[in-house]
């Protein structure tokens, strides 16, 4: 006669098998494509969502897989292999339903697709993630985005989009001044990172270039500028 315990953990696991399989049950929110600088960062940003906790919940484990290989875990006995270690990590909270990942020194050959794997010890292994998150990976870094207005003061400002909040771009102006530096979320992993720069202008900075320079991750550099023009009276 078959054990009650394992017979209870067949019963379960399938079951779980079964909400998986129609949908219904779990769900994810991943973005489907992010585009990303080689060399900065990029953090994946996912949430998943299933109506049945309890003391198992805390044992869950998470899987970044490329194919067969995985690139990210939360599991502390895991070892990746040498081109995703020390470069790779779950930053969410896998018990609060939070599975982000983190790809840091992004390479060209990190593309994926990537999918997400939830382990349960003891149990079995199940495909989260039924749609893959893949990575657009561009070498050239775009131009920032510039504004400048003149009143009794200039103010310029200079943005650029990028997909790495925990390590946001540095920018430096070729004008001395008061700067500030705030960023914003977008969507599908994307954030918007601004400089504002404000100075009172002398005479002699006018129709001259007022430039910004955006560094990411002390690695690539790219640049802007616009012209500071005197407001008619």
């Amino acid at each position: 006669m078959m054990d009650l315990k394992l017979w209870l953990s067949i019963l379960m696991v399938c079951e779980m098998a079964e909400s998986i399989g129609s949908g219904k049950s779990w769900l994810i929110s991943v973005p489907s494509k992010i585009p990303v600088l080689e060399s900065s960062c990029v953090v994946i940003p996912c949430e998943y969502d299933y109506p049945t906790k309890g003391n198992l919940w805390k044992k869950w484990r998470g899987y970044w897989t490329r194919g067969d290989e995985t690139v990210a875990s939360n599991n502390p006995k895991f070892k990746l292999k040498q081109e995703f270690k020390g470069r790779s990590r779950i930053t969410g909270t896998i018990e609060s339903n939070d599975c982000t990942w983190q790809l840091d020194d992004v390479r060209e050959t990190d593309t994926g697709p990537f999918h997400l794997t939830i382990e349960i010890p003891r149990h079995s292994k199940f495909i989260f993630s039924k749609d893959p998150v893949t990575l657009d990976v561009f070498r050239v870094p775009e131009p920032p985005v510039m504004t400048v207005s003149v009143n009794n003061h200039a103010s310029a400002t200079c943005t650029v989009t990028h997909a790495c909040p925990s390590s946001p771009p540095k920018f430096s102006w070729s004008h001395p001044g008061k700067t500030k530096t705030s960023s914003k979320k977008l969507k599908e992993g994307l954030w918007s990172t601004k400089s504002t720069l404000t100075f009172t202008p002398e005479e002699a900075d006018f129709n001259k270039p007022l430039k910004c320079t955006v560094n990411f991750n002390d690695k690539k550099t790219t640049e802007g500028s616009v012209l500071l023009v005197k407001k008619s009276t």
